[in-house]
């Protein structure tokens, strides 16, 4: 099954791949519509920053700066939109702006009652594992074991939001690479990530420019596409099915010729055309 390419569109100052350099909402809405025409399935918009050590932002401010961008990139026909928060009061306004998406860094466990709404409004939902919270993430981060701690997370998770009437087809589950993982833990979570798939719900896989590629490589934030391609592609031959990502036209690329290599039905589906 073709991967379903996530564009990455930070509303925020300090985001630690481009911060500050689409805080503009026009800005911010033409990053998004290069990233649609580039084949964006999804624009995950975001006005809160989760880099480790990342500072909290009161919901107003952040609904200030992503409300403009989700009503107007709502309007392109093609990717659907994602609402990057944590906070009830932002992704109610979001989804009452156009979003069909909410994904949530803390699986739904900062502001429990946004599952409810997840539920009313019958929007698909990403259940992100996080160790911590942005500001203490990374702090020695530790596991009995690293996949079997996560998915015994995300199946708590999936039973919760389940529980709150959000139907199961609607979620998607994410193991949070780099999200309290040392290096180690990351590359353990790409080689068997197959093993989350036994919960039964597609996974989302966001790896773009994390600092485990340039802890790797040497490469600083903006020079890790090379690493970016090689993880998602990974991940995806391992069962991710949505893949997060800044650069959409070059991961494109990567998964197609990865797909038409892997699945002799792919490929012959993309001869034909």
């Amino acid at each position: 099954m073709p991967a379903r390419l996530m564009g990455i569109v930070n509303v925020t100052p300090d985001s630690f791949s481009d911060g500050g350099e689409f805080l503009d909402p026009e800005r911010a809405i033409a990053h998004g519509r290069a990233l649609a025409a580039e084949g964006a399935d999804v624009l995950d918009i975001g006005g809160e920053s989760t880099r480790p050590g990342a500072e909290g932002v009161a919901a107003e401010e952040e609904l200030a700066r992503v409300a403009p961008v989700v009503e107007a990139l709502a309007q392109l026909r093609g990717p659907a939109i994602s609402i990057d928060t944590s906070k009830l009061a932002v992704a109610e306004s979001a989804l009452s702006l156009g979003a069909a998406m909410v994904n949530d860094v803390t699986a739904l466990r900062a502001e429990p009652e946004l599952a409810a709404l997840c539920a009313e409004r019958r929007c698909e939902v990403v259940l992100m594992h996080m160790l911590g919270d942005p500001r203490t993430m990374q702090e020695n981060p530790i596991y009995e074991d690293v996949v079997d701690d996560i998915r015994a997370f995300l199946a708590e998770r999936i039973e919760f939001a389940v529980s709150q009437g959000i139907e199961e087809e609607r979620i998607w589950i994410d193991p949070g690479i780099g999200f309290g993982k040392t290096v180690e833990h990351n590359l353990e979570l790409h080689r068997r990530l197959g093993e989350l798939a036994e919960l039964g719900r597609p996974i989302a896989f966001g790896s773009s420019r994390k600092s485990f590629i340039g802890q790797l490589t040497g490469a600083g934030v903006d020079r890790r596409l090379g690493g970016t391609i090689a993880s998602n592609v990974i991940a995806h031959g391992n069962g991710a099915s949505m893949l997060r990502v800044h650069e959409v036209a070059p991961m494109r690329q990567a998964v197609t010729v990865a797909d038409a290599i892997l699945s002799p039905e792919i490929a012959a589906s993309i001869a034909d055309r």
